[in-house]
C-alpha cells in the first residue's frame, strides 16, 4: 500500500505574504520520508517561486493509494508488472439490467470429436451467443453514430500501448466526475480511466443504481485536451437517467473510444504505465467485449510531463 502525508502548513515567501493549508493531503515516495523532504515535495506539488519557508504542522502518515500529487517521483519496484482490468464473461452472465446474458456451448465437444482425429487425440470448438455489450467492452464511434468509424476502422494506436493516467473518483455519496477533478491531470494523448470502485457492484443488483458517471462538461474537457481513450469502472460512462447519453455523444463524436465496466484500477499508479484494449477487427459493429490490461514498468517515475 502507497503511503500519504497529511498536514496542515504555512508557505511564507520571500518577496512577501503567506499561503496556508490545512489537512493537505500528498503523495510520497517512500513511507519514511522526512519532514524537510515533505516541505520541499510540497512547493514542487505546488509550483511555487519564492519561497522563504516552509512550516508543516499535525503531520501523520497514512497507508492508502496515491492520487498523483504532481512533482512527487514513484517509488520504483524495480520489475514489470501487468494487471488484467477486464471482468471474465461466462455463461448467464448479466452485464447490463435488461440485456440478454452470454450463452456459451460446445459447437464439437470433446467427447463427440473422438475418432474424428489420431488416437487419443481431441478438441473442443466452442460456441458463444452474446449481445456486444458484454462483459468489459470498448465503444467505437459507430455505436453512436451510423456515420462513425466502426470496430475494423479503429486504427491500433488509439487502443494499444498507450500512456495511462489514473483519476481517483472514488468518493462517498458524490456521482457525477467533473471538470475540477480532471483538470489537474495532464491527459494529452492518454488512455484516461476513471477510478469510482464501482465495479466491487459488479453483477449485482446495486450495479445499476446511482453509479458514478462522467459529466457532459466533463467529457467537453477530455475533448478539448485531447484525451485518446476514455475508460470508466462503472455501469456506464453517462448518467443512466440522461437518455441523451452526452458523454458518449462528445466523446465519440470526436473519435475517443470508451471503455466501461473495468475492473481493478485501485491496483495502478495515476500515472507511469501502458493501457490497452483491443477488440476484434470486426466490420459493422461498434462496441464488443476486450481484454484491457496495464503494464507497469518499475522503473518508471511520475509527475509533470512523465509518461
Amino acid at each position: 500500500m502507497d503511503t500519504r502525508a497529511i498536514f496542515d502548513f504555512v508557505v511564507t515567501f520571500a518577496n512577501g505574504g503567506n499561503l496556508r493549508g490545512e489537512r493537505f493531503p500528498l503523495d510520497l515516495p517512500r513511507p519514511e520520508v522526512s519532514e524537510d523532504e515533505i516541505a520541499s515535495l510540497l512547493v514542487a506539488h505546488l509550483g511555487l517561486l519564492m519561497v522563504g519557508r516552509v512550516e508543516l504542522r499535525n503531520v501523520r502518515r497514512v497507508k492508502e493509494p496515491h492520487r498523483g500529487s504532481p512533482g512527487v517521483p514513484r517509488a520504483s519496484s524495480g520489475h514489470r508488472r501487468l494487471f488484467d482490468l477486464s471482468h471474465p464473461i461466462h455463461h448467464g452472465l448479466v452485464t447490463y439490467p435488461g440485456l440478454p446474458a452470454p450463452e456459451i456451448s460446445d459447437h464439437l465437444s470433446r467427447e463427440a470429436s473422438v475418432g474424428k482425429y489420431a488416437p487419443g487425440v481431441t478438441f473442443q470448438i466452442g460456441r458463444i451467443s452474446l449481445v456486444a455489450n458484454t462483459g468489459t467492452y470498448l465503444d467505437s464511434p459507430w455505436h453512436r453514430y451510423a456515420d462513425g468509424v466502426d470496430l475494423a476502422g479503429l486504427p491500433l494506436g488509439v487502443l494499444v500501448d498507450l500512456d495511462g493516467v489514473v483519476l481517483r473518483a472514488a468518493v462517498a455519496g458524490r456521482r457525477a466526475i467533473d471538470v475540477l477533478e480532471l483538470a489537474p491531470h495532464e491527459v494529452r494523448g492518454k488512455a484516461v480511466l476513471l477510478h469510482t470502485g464501482w465495479d466491487v457492484h459488479f453483477a449485482t443488483p446495486q450495479y445499476g443504481k446511482d453509479a458514478p458517471f462522467l459529466t457532459d462538461a466533463g467529457a467537453a474537457w477530455l475533448v478539448t485536451q485531447g484525451a485518446a481513450l476514455v475508460g470508466i469502472d462503472s455501469i456506464n460512462i453517462d448518467d443512466m437517467g440522461d437518455g441523451a447519453r452526452p458523454a458518449h455523444s462528445r466523446l465519440l463524436a470526436a473519435g475517443i473510444p470508451i471503455v466501461e465496466h473495468l475492473r481493478g484500477l485501485e491496483q495502478l499508479p495515476p500515472s507511469g504505465f501502458r493501457f490497452s484494449a483491443a477488440p476484434p477487427r470486426i466490420q459493422g459493429l461498434g462496441t464488443f467485449p476486450v481484454r484491457a490490461y496495464a503494464v507497469v514498468d518499475g522503473q518508471r517515475t511520475w509527475g509533470p510531463g512523465a509518461g
